[in-house]
C-alpha cells in the first residue's frame, strides 16, 4: 500500500512504485489515493482527477478506497483493509522522507504493529530518516537491507530501508511551478 494525495501522481510516484515491487518481492502495489492529509495545510484536488494510471502495470492498482471506506487516518484505513481481506499480507510503502515525521502520525505505533513497513530512500533523507525518533524507537525492527525481499513474509512489527536510484521528483514541487510557458520575471 502506497498512501498519498498524488496531487498531482507523476513518474516519482511510478518508480517508487517499480522500486517497491521489484525490493520488497511484492505482488501488488495499491495507490492509496487519498481523499485528504491531515498533515497538510490545504486539500489536494477533487479525487477523480488524482486517480488516474501513470503506468500499465496490471500489479499496480490505484484506488480511492479510504473515500468508500469512510477513512483518513492511515491506521484505520489499515485496520479497515485487514478486517475486509483477513488473509491478505499487507505491507505499508513510504519514502525516507515520511520515517522522518512519520512519530507524528496517528496512532503510528499501532501501523507498525500491524503491517510490515518498506520505506525507500528518498533525496536529502536518507540519514534523517535512519535517525529519527520513529526509527530509534522501532530499532529491534529493523531489518538489514538484504533482506528486503523477505519484508511482506515478515510478522510486524518490521521495516526496512532500501537505498535504490532515486527520483527528485515531488507533487509539491510540480505545483508550484508556474505553468508551461510562464517563465518567473518574464
Amino acid at each position: 500500500m502506497l498512501g498519498g494525495s498524488f496531487d498531482p501522481a507523476h513518474a516519482g510516484h511510478v518508480h517508487i512504485t517499480e522500486m517497491a515491487l521489484r525490493r520488497f518481492a511484492l505482488d501488488r502495489v495499491w495507490w492509496l489515493v487519498s481523499p485528504g492529509n491531515p498533515l497538510k495545510a490545504h486539500g489536494p484536488a477533487p479525487l477523480d482527477g488524482r486517480a488516474h494510471r501513470l503506468l500499465h502495470d496490471p500489479r499496480v492498482i490505484v484506488t480511492g478506497i479510504e473515500a468508500r471506506l469512510g477513512t483518513r487516518m492511515t491506521a484505520d484505513t489499515i485496520a479497515a483493509l485487514q478486517r475486509r481481506w483477513p488473509g491478505a499480507r499487507f505491507v505499508w510503502l513510504m519514502g525516507s522522507d515520511n520515517l522522518v515525521q512519520f512519530d507524528r502520525w496517528d496512532r503510528w505505533r499501532e501501523i507498525a504493529a500491524r503491517v510490515p513497513i518498506g520505506v525507500i530512500a528518498r533525496p536529502g533523507t536518507r540519514t534523517a530518516a535512519r535517525n529519527s525518533r520513529a526509527a530509534r524507537i522501532m530499532a529491534a525492527a529493523r531489518l538489514p537491507e538484504f533482506r528486503a525481499a523477505v519484508l511482506a513474509v515478515t510478522p510486524p512489527p518490521a521495516w526496512v530501508l532500501v537505498n535504490v536510484p532515486m527520483s527528485g521528483l515531488s507533487s509539491s514541487a510540480i505545483r508550484a511551478a508556474p505553468p508551461d510557458g510562464i517563465r518567473p520575471g518574464g
